[in-house]
Parts: C-alpha cells; structure tokens; sequence
C-alpha cells in the first residue's frame, strides 16, 4: 500500500494521538478510542519490564510454564504467544524440552528490542541513543542524496509541507519520521525502506524528546528549507552535505534534551 506525504504525515499523527503502533494502522476505518492491549501484549510488556530490571538476568532461565502463566495471571496458551514474541523479538531463547534461556538482548536482539527499550528509558545506558543517532548519520545523507537524485520534484513537493507545519514537538516528530520515510522510499533501496520501518515505532517514542526544543525545530525547519533547494537544483552533493551536517547537529541537540 502506497500512501501519498500528506496521507503519510496524516497517518503519523493519528498513530501519536491513539497511542496505535504503526501496524494497527487501517487507512479506511480509524476508530477514535485507544485500543486496549491483548493479554499477550500485556504478559509480553511485564516480561520485558521483568528482564530489565534484573528479576529475569541475561543468560538466567524462565520458570516454567505453568509457575509463569500463574504469577502473570494468563492462560498458558496466552504465555505461549508472548513468549513468541520475545523470541521473535530476540529477547528469549526456546528449545522445546528445554529451560528458556533470556538472550543477552544487546548482544543477540533484533529491531523489536530497540523499539521496546525506547519505552524503558531508565534502563537505557548513557550511549545508547547517541549510538542509534550516528547510525541515522551514516546512513540518512546517503538515501536523501539518492532521493534527490530519482525524485527531486517529489522531494520539493512533499517539502513544501513544512509551509502549513505548526510549531509543535509531535507534529514536527511526524512531519520528519514521514520525511524521513519518504526519501527512504525514493531511493528505490529497499534495504532502506525497511530499515526505516522498523524503525518508525522507535522514531515517534524518541523524537518528540528532541524537538522540545524550540532550538531543534528551527534548526530542522532550516535544514527543510536548504534539502528543497538542493532538491530544486538537482543538487544531491549539496543535499548529502547539509543532510550530514544536520544529523551531527542533532548528536548536540540531543545531549540537552530532559530524555532518560
């Protein structure tokens, strides 16, 4: 499914004000009511909570089936799916007749424990997201620079947004996440693009803590201003210039946001 920048930017801020993550999005019927988490989502987020905090160490293993559906209060066919979702996730390792082993999750996870340490930030080390920001700066001047390249009339189109953008933390979060989306989409890499969607649950918990800053948003507003020039002049050097330059930038704006 296709969705045009401005159903995009739409998307995002429906997706910030319910509360939804980005794949219970349905385009054509959007209820207005948060929706209420799944007993596996909530078993899931306890479990989460549980080996952050040291009651489930790395490398220690989970009791068994029926001692931890009782402490949790689920049924055991209930456990059973978040624990597939931890071990999906790469929080959890399970070997059938075998204890389940609780992964070294920096070592052995994968996206879905990014974007769920994002939710925890008081377990977060002090690198942690200025880690995850220089690989946004190895990676984000190169698919802008590509994008200028395929698309330059529909990187200034959907630019021109930021003319009707309210000076607003979550707007300016989803505004960027969909930029951000959309070049990645007119690379034409879909190794981009799906790194991109994985990190869009991430991106929206993170980003309304950077543009709190009044000094962040006019620093991006600039930095949309300068990509539709470059964009206009088909100037993609230009274009992975400044977009290098702003995601430096933003590794200094970050250390005086109130995050963590």
């Amino acid at each position: 499914m296709y969705l045009s920048p401005k159903k995009l930017v739409k998307w995002l801020n429906f997706v910030y004000d319910t509360g939804m993550t980005t794949y219970q999005f349905l385009p054509k019927q959007e209820p207005q009511w948060k929706p209420i988490p799944k007993p596996a989502e909530i078993a899931e987020s306890r479990l989460i909570d549980a080996i952050l905090d040291g009651s489930f160490p790395i490398n220690s293993h989970l009791p068994g089936e029926r001692e931890l559906a009782n402490a949790l209060g689920v049924t055991r066919p209930t456990l059973r799916e978040a624990l597939q979702r931890l071990e999906r996730d790469g929080w959890i390792e399970i070997h059938q007749g075998k204890p389940t082993r609780v992964r070294d999750y920096w070592h052995e996870g994968k996206l879905g424990v990014l974007n769920a340490l994002t939710e925890h930030p008081t377990h977060l080390p002090p690198d942690f997201i200025p880690d995850l920001l220089k690989v946004r700066l190895s990676m984000a001047p190169v698919f802008t620079a590509m994008a200028v390249t395929n698309a330059p009339e529909k990187v200034v189109h959907f630019l021109e947004g930021r003319f009707t953008l309210q000076d607003s933390p979550h707007l300016f979060s989803n505004f960027d996440c969909a930029l951000q989306h959309e070049l990645t989409l007119l690379s034409n890499n879909p190794v981009f693009i799906m790194i991109m969607n994985g990190f869009v649950d991430m991106y929206l918990n993170l980003a309304p803590h950077y543009f709190a800053l009044p000094a962040a948003r006019k620093h991006s507003f600039q930095y949309y201003e300068d990509l539709s020039a470059a964009a206009q002049k088909r100037d993609q050097g230009h274009a992975m210039e400044i977009t290098e330059q702003v995601m430096a930038d933003s590794l200094l704006f970050w250390q005086q946001t109130n995050f963590n």
